[in-house]
C-alpha cells in the first residue's frame, strides 16, 4: 500500500477529487466527502491495475501540498 496525497474540490454539485504524483488522469467525484475518497481510491486502484506500476511517479515523494489564494 501507498499512501497518496489527494486534492478534494467542494463543488456546488458535489466532490471532485485527484491524487498527486500519479501520471494520467484520475478523477473521482460523489456527492459528499466520504463518497468522493471512496471513488477516488477505487479510481487510484484501477487506473495502477490497468496501466501499470509505470504510471507511479519516479519522482520523490509529495512531502506536503497547499492550496494558496491570489488575486490577479
Amino acid at each position: 500500500m501507498r499512501q497518496y496525497k489527494i486534492i478534494v474540490e467542494k463543488h456546488p454539485d458535489g466532490y471532485v477529487a485527484y491524487p498527486l504524483g500519479l501520471k494520467g488522469v484520475v478523477v473521482g467525484q460523489g456527492d459528499t466527502y466520504e463518497e468522493v475518497l471512496s471513488d477516488i481510491k477505487s479510481a487510484i486502484r484501477f487506473h495502477i491495475e490497468t496501466f501499470g506500476e509505470d504510471v507511479l511517479d519516479g519522482e520523490p515523494p509529495i512531502l506536503e501540498a497547499f492550496v494558496a489564494e491570489a488575486r490577479v
